[in-house]
This record gives structure tokens, sequence and C-alpha cells, in this order.
């Protein structure tokens, strides 16, 4: 069984990202908290996603750090924010739940100093529906959701234009917002934070789901979406990420290295079956 803590935003929103953590661990816990030194003894906590990132360290955890002399431990938080800041603050040793494009972003909005320090996986973005059965059948008129994040609205808008939903901007890329369509074709956006994005379905015609929300909706972005990006070429691997300065962490390096193992790539391959994509890269200079 996985040892994992879940935290909310809801709760962050009522107390300090440190009294949030306080029920994991408090300030006078040492095992609790991340800094003094590199010891490679020391437990590495690792702030991530619930699905699939905290699994893929539980699959981790379970079967292969202990061989490698890695002591690991899992938080969950259930939103965008909190794993990053957590990271910043030193409450957790790194994380792993975004792609580089959101953590460059989230960096130079809230003066973070978080890096990458390699990739694991991609989790495809999808268009999904439980009114429509094609993308032929959504017509002016109809509403669609969209993450509210820079990054993955762009991205989000991407997706429906390459698919001849909307027409963009020349040259907006994954930066685009919603002033930056040009032709609605009568459709109606609805922007939502990513988590909430999946809960919508019942209330929009389509939504634009994050791979990993859609996982957690027990959606099966393989067979359930309209359309799904493609994987090749594609810059939303999600990646692990620390406080830079402690790239070099032994323990951290070790983390990496067993995500990228054959053992993970197997796993996530016999999981996800197509709705989670092995990425295995080095972090970008």
């Amino acid at each position: 069984m996985r040892t994992s803590v879940k935290i909310t935003a809801a709760a962050a929103a009522t107390t300090a990202l440190a009294l949030g953590l306080t029920a994991c661990g408090t300030d006078s816990d040492p095992s609790a908290k991340s800094g003094g030194g590199t010891d490679s003894s020391r437990t590495l906590v690792v702030a991530a996603s619930p699905t699939p990132h905290a699994d893929i360290l539980g699959f981790v955890k379970k079967n292969l750090a202990d061989k490698a002399g890695l002591k690991l431990e899992v938080k969950e938080f259930t939103d965008y924010v909190l794993p990053n800041t957590a990271t910043e603050t030193g409450q957790v040793d790194a994380n792993f739940f975004q792609h580089q494009p959101y953590l460059e972003d989230f960096n130079k909005k809230n003066d973070t100093h978080l890096v990458s320090v390699g990739t694991v996986h991609l989790e495809p973005l999808g268009l999904y529906s439980k009114k429509v059965k094609s993308l032929d059948s959504i017509k002016a008129g109809q509403t669609i959701a969209v993450p509210n994040d820079t990054t993955n609205e762009g991205r989000a808008l991407q997706l429906l234009a390459e698919n001849d939903l909307i027409t963009l901007k020349a040259g907006v890329g994954t930066s685009a917002k919603l002033s930056d369509i040009t032709d609605k074709k009568g459709l109606e956006f609805k922007e939502l934070e990513a988590a909430t994005v999946p809960r919508a379905l019942n209330d929009v015609d389509a939504a634009v789901i994050n791979g990993n929300y859609a996982i957690e909706a027990k959606l099966k972005p393989a067979k359930d979406a309209l359309v799904l990006e493609k994987a090749d070429g594609n810059p939303y691997a999600n990646i692990v990420a620390v406080k830079k300065g402690n790239e070099k962490d032994p323990r951290v390096q070790k983390l990496v290295k067993l995500l990228h193992s054959d053992e993970v790539k197997k796993f996530i391959e016999d999981t996800y079956q197509g709705s989670v994509v092995p990425a295995f890269g080095d972090a970008k200079s």
C-alpha cells in the first residue's frame, strides 16, 4: 500500500501551507522536512498528483526503491499550485505533476526557482463529451470547458484549432488565450480550474481535460476522448522538479534513474494502455 497524504486546495485556502502539511509531520519532525544537506540515507519526500504520478511513484517505492537504497515518501496534492510552493519552501524535496511550460510559467509568476531533473511520461490532453459522439457533432451555440491556467488553456485552444473547431491568430502558439480566437465558429467557452473540468462534463457540451484528471474521473483517454493530442514532438512531457541547487541530490538522481527504468516503462504501458505514454528524457539545459 502506498504511503501518502492528500492535501486539497480548499484546505490551503484556510490555512498556511506549513499547517496544511502538519498532518504529514511537523517542523520538529526531521523526517518530514527537506533541506539540511543531501544525506542519501534521508527519506526523499516527493509531492505528486494522485494519478498517474503518485501511482507511478508507488510502483517505484514498492518494487524498486529498497533494492536501490532509496527511502521514498509520496505526498499527494490535488491541485497545480501547492506542489510547487511546497518544493520551493522545502516542505518536500521534489515534485512530480507538471510539464516544463507550466513550470516556467509558474516560476515567472510566483518568483520561484524550480528546475526539471528529467521527463517521465506524457498525458495526452483530450476533448471529451457526454452529449456528442464526434467532432462533427459539435455545433454553433454549444459550450466547451477549458482549463484556465495559462499553459494548459493555450494547449487546449491549440488542440481545438488543430481540429478546426476554432481559428486562432497566427503565431500565438501554446500561449494562446480566448482573446486570440479569431473565429469561435459560434462556440462558447467556460474557463475552469483544470482539476474541476471533469466535473463540468454534465453541464457543458464538451470539455478539454488534462490526462491525469481524465483518468481520475474514470475516463479512458485512449478510448473515450473525441480527439487526443499527438505524442510525437509534444513538449508537454511531465517532469520531476526540484528547487534550483538540488539537482545533484543523490536521492533525486536515484529516483530519476528508477523512473527511467524498463520496469517503470512496462508499468506505464501495461497500466494505462496508451492513456499515459512513457517519455523518458534528461532535463533541458
